[in-house]
Parts: structure tokens; sequence; C-alpha cells
């Protein structure tokens, strides 16, 4: 477990960078401005980051670009770029508590979920691709005697990877594996909110023996730096996770250019389903706390619609309810806080608009619903539940990316899996039963990339992640999959006489 004061007192001393990483050495941006990167647990300042914009991006692709052209990493043998990607996941793990801290410092969320969840998560991450490098193989087809067929997978060449403010060590990590176990090289635009754990792991990047030129880092505006990534003429392919709205910005940017691959990993509204079957409630609660609550509910794939069985409703609410006070909001740095702060001062309120949205139209708040702690300047909300809630509200919805939970009941199954498809989004979903016919059914019945069953999971690194409908579209994270995605595929036909 984490030793949360011992990592407080050493945030209070940590020497931050924050300075672009292009070519393989920091330097700050082109126009010398800079942005404030700010603490969502205290609304104090961390540190000052380069804003790097369009010149700084030209600077980064036109390095990927020679250093792809030169081979330094995309012709090296895939066992050398494996014994290297996995140095710096053995880096990644020397650095862990740094890594959670400035984690923690970004996003607001427990310094000891960033500890024993997220950098544990991104060490597995860049493991389980670099040891996949030299296990993808080609093939040949079959022909006549006289002919050749080889289809074989090349690197796309230079990757834009757009990083959002939620996870962002797991999700640099969870972009950065595939691509250069490719052989690709990668331009990272972290958001500007979490921009600290990519420019760390940019300075292992040197350590580990990535050439420069390979993995560069331009902290900086989406509207800006991220804009001159999707537009840019010489990046092959981006790949974009965060809100809907963003990512058809992406679809757009293409058109307009080069017709670059867009790999988008977008919004959920994910519903957990609790059967009548259910006979132990206690794992299950645990579980639909875990899906709104964990990462202060700020989680694409976040359990934000509980759908209820009529039967069971009354009982399990009320076990419910005991169980949100165990999820202790506060200070990410403060010993047993499960629940930290929004993300910023801006999402903090449109959270809270949704919440009094909710009211508007008729749903009941049975718990919660207020900001928290508002002396410590803080962006902090309380954990929240609506009863009362019907699936054409606005909160249910729409993505509120924060710890609200909407209550849904219903009779049939039938109805269940049309509730829960009665959305834009597919992103993931939770059943809970104890029938074996039912989960099976439901299941397979649900439309969303993930379906978890008598748990709240999006599953480990070997199997995809992704989206149905206005979740994603393009690819898959994690798994094999992803690889395939930052590869392109050739056939070469030789005819021998």
């Amino acid at each position: 477990m984490a030793d949360v004061k011992a990592l407080q007192e050493r945030s209070e001393s940590l020497e931050i960078e924050t300075r672009a990483f292009i070519d393989g050495k920091f330097v700050s941006s082109v126009s010398k401005k800079t942005f404030a990167d700010v603490n969502p647990a205290n609304g104090k300042l961390v540190a000052d980051i380069s804003e790097c914009d369009q010149e700084d991006v030209e600077v980064a692709v036109a390095a990927a670009r020679k250093a792809f052209v030169a081979g330094t990493w995309s012709k090296l043998a895939p066992r050398d770029r494996k014994v290297v990607l996995l140095k710096l996941a053995d880096l990644l793990e020397r650095d862990a508590e740094e890594f959670a801290i400035l984690e923690a410092l970004d996003t607001g969320k427990p310094v000891a979920d960033a500890l024993e969840v997220d950098v544990p998560d991104a060490i597995a991450t860049l493991r389980w691709h670099a040891e996949a490098i030299d296990k993808i193989y080609d093939s040949v087809s079959p022909t006549s005697g006289n002919i050749v067929s080889m289809v074989v997978r090349e690197p796309i060449g230079v990757v834009g990877a757009v990083i959002p403010w939620n996870f962002p060590i797991a999700i640099t990590a969870m972009k950065l594996g595939p691509v250069l176990a490719g052989g690709n090289s990668l331009v990272v635009k972290p958001a500007e909110q979490t921009p600290l754990t990519a420019i760390k792991l940019a300075s292992l990047a040197n350590e580990a023996g990535i050439p420069a030129g390979v993995f560069n880092v331009v902290p900086g505006y989406g509207e800006t730096a991220g804009k001159a990534l999707g537009l840019h003429p010489d990046v092959d392919c981006v790949s974009f996770t965060g809100s809907t709205e963003v990512g058809r910005y992406f679809l757009k940017y293409s058109a307009e250019s080069n017709i670059k691959r867009i790999i988008l990993e977008l919004g959920g509204k994910s519903p957990a389903i609790v059967m009548n079957d259910v006979e132990d409630f206690a794992p299950v609660i645990e579980q639909v706390c875990a899906g709104i609550l964990f990462s202060q509910g700020e989680n694409c794939s976040a359990g934000s619609r509980l759908l209820i069985h009529e039967d069971i409703k009354e009982r399990f609410l009320k076990e419910l309810l005991v169980a949100f006070d165990d999820w202790k909001v506060g200070n990410p740095f403060v010993e047993g806080t499960r629940v930290g702060a929004m993300i910023d001062e801006k999402h903090m309120k449109r959270v809270l608009g949704y919440i009094e949205t909710g009211k508007s139209e008729g749903a009941k708040v049975i718990y919660g619903g207020k900001r928290l702690l508002e002396e410590t300047n803080g962006f902090y909300v309380e954990p929240t539940i609506f009863d009362n809630v019907t699936n054409d509200m606005t909160i249910a919805q729409e993505e509120i990316f924060g710890p609200v939970l909407s209550v849904i009941t219903f009779k049939t199954t039938e109805e269940a899996i049309a509730i829960a498809n009665d959305t834009v989004y597919g992103l993931a979903a939770s059943l809970y039963t104890g029938d074996l016919r039912t989960a099976h059914t439901v299941s397979r019945a649900i439309q969303a990339g993930t379906v978890s069953v008598n748990c709240f999971s999006e599953g480990d690194q070997a199997v995809p992640f992704g989206g149905f409908k206005q979740s994603g579209f393009g690819g898959r994270e994690k798994s094999l999959a992803a690889h395939d995605q930052y590869l392109q595929t050739k056939t070469i036909w030789m005819q021998l006489d």
C-alpha cells in the first residue's frame, strides 16, 4: 500500500521538467510562451509549461519523419526494439513514485490510486506490447509454384497521439506501446491540464535508448497544437482519446489534409444492469460504486446509469447509500481519500450544472449533489445519486464525466436491454446476474465494445478496448488489434518464371 504521507512530503521538493521534448532533447516552445498547470486539489500553480503551437508541431513532425526515414528505429530488428521498450518499462517502474506524484498533482486523483493502479497499468502495457513485437507474423498466401505471394505489415510512419486528462500516463503508454512496437515515430500532445507525466516519460526515453526524433512531446492546447497535428500533411495517423465532440474535429482535419488514418476512443454512457436474480448485494454494490466513483467518475467507461430491477430496487438502494459513505472525498495526498478533485474549475461547474439540470427535469437527488471543500480552493464534487430517472432525461443521455449516478428502473430483461442500448454511445456495460443464460443472452444483446459480467472491468492488456456507435471509430486500444491500426498491409506478388 502507498505511504501517502511520504508521497506528500516528496511532492513538495520534486523538481519538475516543464519543457517540450523534440528530437531527443528538452526545448522551450518556439514562441517562448507558457501556460499554467494548476493543481485541481487546491487551485495552486504547479508549474508553467512550455506552450507549443503549430511551429513546434512542425519541428516535432519533421524530427519524427527524419528519424523514420533514417531507420534508426523503424528498421531496427524487432527483438532490438523489444529490448528498448522493456527497458523503458523498467525505468518507469523505478520511478513509479515520482510518476504517481506528478499524476496526482495534475489530475487531482488520489495519489494512492495513481501509484497502485495507473502507473502499474502503464508499466504492464509497455511490457505487454514490447513482448508482442517479435511474435507478430506476416504471411504467405497459397499460390502456384512459380509465384511467391507475401502479405507483410509495415509501420505507417509518423503517428500523432492526443492524450486526455483523466488517465494521462496509462493512456500515453496505451498508445506509445503499439506505436513504437511497430517501428513508427510518435508525437504526443498531452492534455494541457495534465502534461507532467508525458514530459517525464520523455526523459526516460533517452535513458532507455529510444533514438532522437522517435518519441516527441508537444504540450499545448487542443485548438493549436492538437489541430496542427490533425492537419499536418506529414502525419500519417492520429490516435485521439477524448470527447466525441472533439473527435469529430479530427475526422474533419483528416478530410481537409492528407486523409490520414484517424483512430478515435470517445465518450460513453455505460449502463450497469442489476437483475433480480442477484442473491448477494455486497459484491455488486462494491463494483457499482467503483464503476461510478473511481477516478472521480472521470472515466469514459464509467457505469453512470444504474439499471435496477424493480423487485430489488428499494433494498439495493438502501445498501448503496451506505456504501457511498465509504468513498471519502478529499485531498489526494491524505490517507483514506478515495475521491479526489474534478480536473479544473470549468469542469466542476459543468458537473454541478448537470446536477441542477437533473433536478429541473424531475429526477430526485437521494445522495450528495453539492460542491465540497470549497475552502481549499479545490474543485470537489460530492458523489451523487439520482433516483426517479427516465432514460430520456439529459443526465441519462449526456456524458457528465463526474461522480453522478442515475438510477433507472426496469421490469423485464427485454426492457433492460432496450434502455441500455437507448444511447448514442456504446463503449462499455456491466451486467450483474446469477443466471448463466441471462449472462450470455444479455451480454450479446448489449451494443457496447466491452461488456463485463458480475464485475466492473475493461479487461486487461490482452483484450481490445473501444466502442460502438459514437464511442469510437477506426480501431481498438490494447491487444494485438492495437498493433494492426499502426501498421499498413502490403502485398508482394513475385513471379519466379
